[in-house]
């Protein structure tokens, strides 16, 4: 008789149906990538260093010149930019439909879109990054066979911020890598 009562609790533990959990590690991952591609957004939108040159000298009086670096001035910043805040904007948006979105699953086609949309992000993300590091290696060493000159030398705390925009940057691909793995995943049907 034990063993009827048993097996009558166990099939009403399996009878009910599991509620849909929350997937508080991709939610945490997706927030660490926001806050990383947000800074990186900033720090370059920012970024900016003015400073004076002499450029002639006529009798003892210097002639200076007022010398500005901003990001705008190189596209491959301003495509670093947008490729990040439009990252930042995804990560955002992808946090909504995390907390919101099991309420408008559309018979699994939200994990499908959500995973095209993470391939997306992390290309045009690390295509921004590419970009970026390239203008910055050359701000940095030059290119003596093209001659242009490195710029570096002159605006030290312009190049510092811009490493750092660029380091966070780096951080923020890593953390959308694991996240498209995270969300193709979940296309894999359970067993």
């Amino acid at each position: 008789m034990a063993s009827g009562n048993v097996e009558k609790l166990e099939l009403s533990f399996s009878a009910v149906p599991d509620k849909p959990k929350k997937d508080w590690v991709l939610m945490s991952l997706r927030v660490l990538a926001f806050l990383a591609t947000a800074s990186a957004t900033l720090v370059m939108a920012l970024n900016k260093q003015t400073k004076n040159f002499v450029v002639a000298t006529i009798g003892t009086t210097p002639i200076t010149v007022s010398i500005t670096a901003k990001f705008h001035h190189t596209p491959a910043f301003i495509f670093f930019v947008i490729a990040n805040g439009v990252a930042s904007l995804h990560n955002l948006v992808m946090i909504g439909v995390d907390i919101l979105g099991p309420r408008f699953d559309y018979k699994g086609l939200r994990f499908v879109l959500i995973a095209i949309l993470d391939m997306m992000n992390l290309v045009l993300a690390s295509a921004g990054d590419g970009a970026a590091t390239f203008m910055s290696e050359l701000g940095r060493n030059g290119n003596t066979h093209a001659r242009w000159d490195k710029i570096c030398d002159k605006f030290e705390s312009y190049c510092n911020r811009g490493g750092a925009a660029l380091i966070a940057s780096f951080i923020a691909i890593i953390l959308l890598l694991v996240t498209t793995v995270m969300s193709i995943s979940k296309l894999k049907p359970k067993n």
